[in-house]
């Protein structure tokens, strides 16, 4: 008998299962040091897949039901079967097949296809906006998450956002972070979306990083599709692509 060498992944089994069963089908209620640890987590996670990896990686499914929780409450990402690499010259994907979750998809992948970093940073926005509200990213009338919270985190409306399940038993000021996190991470414009490593600053409670958002230029980084093909950072970056319609 010929032995075949091949790749063996081995997962620890997680019985508490995803953060979507425990948010929405347990009848345990999640408490707020749960859910703050819980968003924590997966910014962390989701930070190495960008960052700490030797090739960024795109993870393109971030929902809850692909955030799998230990006995402790600690999220682990899992699902990559939409992943793709991202190599350190391209600033991005462009793909012409429509995958992911609806709901969690951002606005420049479903207008252009465009898949990077800020698909990401959207869905895990969106995410956050879950674990506040214990609302789903679409409700059963296909009502979008994003697009009921929006006003209401114009207005601070904190109130109608919390979750009632948790009434007032949460911490204000990591509530607060939170929420401002969500609000930039859903932003229309890609450009105008913090990085993982200022989200995991933000959810910190290290502000400092805001300063240099504002300072952001949007000219500067504004996209360049051309004709829907893949450009290296160079050419991305080059002054023809700085001019201004």
């Amino acid at each position: 008998m010929e032995l075949k060498e091949e790749c063996t992944l081995f997962l620890n089994c997680l019985h508490m299962g995803s953060l979507a069963s425990v948010l929405y089908g347990s009848k345990e209620r999640l408490t707020w040091h749960i859910r703050y640890k819980i968003a924590l987590g997966t910014a962390h996670g989701l930070l190495y897949l960008h960052e700490g990896c030797q090739r960024r990686i795109i993870h393109r499914d971030i929902k809850a039901a692909n955030i799998l929780l230990t006995e402790d409450f600690e999220p682990q990402i899992c699902d990559f079967g939409l992943a793709k690499w991202l190599p350190e010259h391209w600033t991005h994907h462009t793909v012409s097949k429509f995958e992911g979750t609806f709901g969690y998809l951002a606005p420049e992948y479903l207008m252009h296809g465009i898949v990077d970093e800020k698909t990401d940073v959207f869905a895990f926005g969106v995410l956050l906006l879950e674990l506040v509200t214990g609302r789903r990213a679409l409700d059963y009338s296909q009502q979008s998450l994003v697009l009921w919270a929006k006003p209401l985190l114009k207005n601070n409306e904190i109130g109608e956002l919390v979750d009632p399940a948790l009434a007032d038993d949460y911490n204000a000021r990591e509530m607060n972070l939170v929420l401002l996190a969500a609000s930039l991470c859903i932003q229309q414009s890609s450009i105008r979306r913090p990085q993982m490593i200022q989200v995991v600053q933000i959810l910190n409670g290290n502000l400092s990083c805001l300063k240099c958002m504002k300072k952001t230029r949007l000219p500067f980084f504004r996209r360049a599709f051309l004709n829907e093909k893949l450009i290296g950072a160079e050419e991305y970056n080059s002054p023809k692509n700085r001019q201004i319609n």
